[in-house]
């Protein structure tokens, strides 16, 4: 059985860009004038950061004052599938392997 992981690109910094925005400020007059309210702070981190949890009015906001669709900000990345049979004890290298040589630390005459 594999298992695939999904997780969320966000492109809010590419799609101001885009529109010539390049300060995380030049979003607080977009989105008040859509009736988002949102802190320099919120702001900063909305921009550098991939959200956890997004209020779909700050979305559609965001995707209003961009000229943009939803999915131009966020785009689903499938990882790699992983079989569980090979994560629960495949033929990869052993812990022990893994450990250094000990090495032998001698005095000066005993070459």
């Amino acid at each position: 059985m594999t298992t695939t992981s999904v997780s969320m690109d966000w492109n809010l910094r590419q799609m101001m860009a885009v529109r010539g925005l390049f300060a995380t400020s030049d979003l607080i007059p977009l989105l008040t004038a859509r009736g988002i309210h949102l802190s320099r702070e919120q702001i900063y981190r909305l921009v550098t950061q991939t959200p956890r949890r997004l209020n779909i009015e700050v979305l559609a906001a965001l995707c209003d004052a961009l000229d943009c669709a939803p999915n131009d900000l966020l785009i689903p990345v499938a990882a790699a599938p992983k079989a569980k049979a090979a994560a629960a004890g495949g033929s990869g290298p052993k812990v022990g392997s893994l450990r250094p040589i000990r090495a032998r630390v001698r005095k000066p005459h005993d070459q």
